[in-house]
């Protein structure tokens, strides 16, 4: 039997071929791009009543009555429309915060307050009766209790190891604090802006740092505070509440704050 005899083909022609899949490619590519630039509105019309029966919604520009009466528009205009209340809810015409909104704004604000102030009253009795509330000043937000600690206290220069007095007031304090233990609370580390570059502390930021973390290792490791709803993070000099231009000033940047909010906002 003969065998079937191919034909040789050039190796210079086979780049036709390569070149006649690549202009197929590119037709294809810019009819594409034709077509999604230029879509024809009765075609749309089809599709869109198409995808609206399949997903059993109304056609495009329709409109129904509902049980109650209400006119309903069609599914596309509803989901326009519901992304329009979302983006604005709570804001009137002007972009504002509606009134209604304001008012309910101020309302949680004040209880919180309230809350806040109740929280702080018993904090700062616990305090005095343990003796240690001139070391430490408390002050009642909307939204927590602040409880501003010297750093000068709690740690040596440049140091962020809990000093022995510090360990016998921050016992205090924590014992004024354990009913709160549900509540969230966080501990801030800041210091003042004198530049430090150590081995371990290459700037204030991470000196503010492992600072917190000592205070939140104390409360969770020795006084059995829940880590769950108590974390410490470092500010650096970027909070200041005092000048650091005099010797005071930069003493009381130099501080740990615990902030334990109350129940609305925890």
């Amino acid at each position: 039997m003969a065998k079937q005899r191919t034909e040789n083909v050039p190796p210079a022609a086979l780049w036709k071929d390569t070149f006649s899949d690549l202009m197929n490619l590119l037709l294809c590519f810019f009819v594409l791009m034709f077509a999604m630039s230029n879509i024809d509105s009765q075609k749309f019309e089809e599709i869109a009543a198409s995808l609206s029966s399949s997903f059993s919604v109304l056609p495009q520009g329709g409109s129904a009555l509902s049980k109650e009466g209400i006119l309903v528009s069609s599914g596309a205009s509803q989901l326009n429309e519901l992304s329009n209340y979302y983006n604005n809810m709570g804001l009137n015409n002007d972009g504002d915060m509606s009134q209604d909104v304001q008012n309910a704004y101020e309302e949680i604000e004040k209880e919180g307050l309230e809350q806040s102030e109740n929280m702080a009253e018993e904090i700062v009795d616990k305090l005095t009766a343990s003796g240690v509330a001139d070391y430490v000043d408390v002050t009642a937000y909307s939204k927590y209790v602040m409880l501003n600690v010297s750093g000068g206290i709690l740690f040596n220069s440049g140091k962020s190891e809990l000093t022995s007095e510090a360990r016998s007031l921050l016992d205090k304090v924590a014992d004024a604090l354990i009913e709160y233990d549900d509540n969230v609370i966080t501990i801030e580390g800041h210091t003042d802006s004198v530049p430090i570059n150590t081995s371990l502390f290459p700037n204030n930021m991470m000196l503010s740092l492992y600072r917190a973390y000592s205070v939140f290792d104390f409360f969770v490791s020795e006084k059995g505070f829940s880590d769950q709803t108590m974390s410490s993070s470092g500010r650096g000099d970027a909070v200041p509440i005092a000048t650091n231009d005099t010797p005071e000033g930069r003493a009381q940047n130099r501080r740990v704050e615990i902030k334990v909010y109350n129940s609305i906002n925890s």
